[in-house]
């Protein structure tokens, strides 16, 4: 009886032995999963203009805390680092400043890195045009220096309802520290 307990333990060890070195050597690209086809895709810019003392009347965002203390309208050295900026930017359908706004951009940025330019963003698409309606949420890491940056589409309303995707974003232009615009290609993977 010791001994076909012994054997049966001695296979069930060998199946295991086995079994490790078939999925060892599986080849691991082929259990990644695949992203379903787009169900959207949106271009769209959005042009931010800085609160600097002097642009009250144009300045569709502000420095709400900024390391240099009670002045909030000097960006810091060293990369920005701790500086954290609201914002309510019109939204359009190309890169002209000047043409209607499709909606507005509404949301914060902070420059989170001492050592490079790099902010992390949390903002909501609120468009109200006669081709869209509703809201697309965004927010994730910008490393500003990189061409293309992707951050999460985390949800959505009305036309966009429980939306989810990428956000490809891109510096589409900037003048200083006072004005930015950025392109934002807009893929949806789930879309209600």
């Amino acid at each position: 009886m010791a001994m076909k307990a012994a054997r049966v333990l001695h296979l069930c060890f060998l199946w295991l032995l086995v079994s490790a070195i078939f999925i060892k050597s599986a080849d691991c690209r082929s259990w990644k999963k695949k992203l379903p086809k787009p169900c959207r895709n949106l271009v769209l810019y959005f042009h931010d203009i800085i609160y600097n003392g002097k642009n009250a009347e144009n300045a569709t965002s502000a420095l709400v805390s900024a390391p240099q203390g009670a002045n909030l309208t000097i960006m810091t050295g060293n990369n920005h680092f701790g500086n954290l900026a609201v914002f309510d930017d019109p939204i359009t359908l190309d890169n002209n400043l000047h043409s209607p706004p499709v909606g507005r951009a509404q949301g914060f940025y902070f420059y989170d890195m001492k050592n490079t330019f790099s902010a992390w963003l949390g903002f909501t698409f609120v468009l109200n045009s006669t081709d869209h309606k509703g809201s697309i949420t965004f927010n994730g890491a910008d490393p500003i220096l990189t061409k293309y940056r992707d951050i999460s589409v985390v949800g959505g309303t009305g036309d966009f309802l429980m939306a989810r995707g990428i956000a490809t974003i891109s510096t589409d232009s900037y003048e200083g520290d006072v004005y930015f615009r950025l392109r934002v290609n807009i893929t949806l993977y789930e879309c209600y």
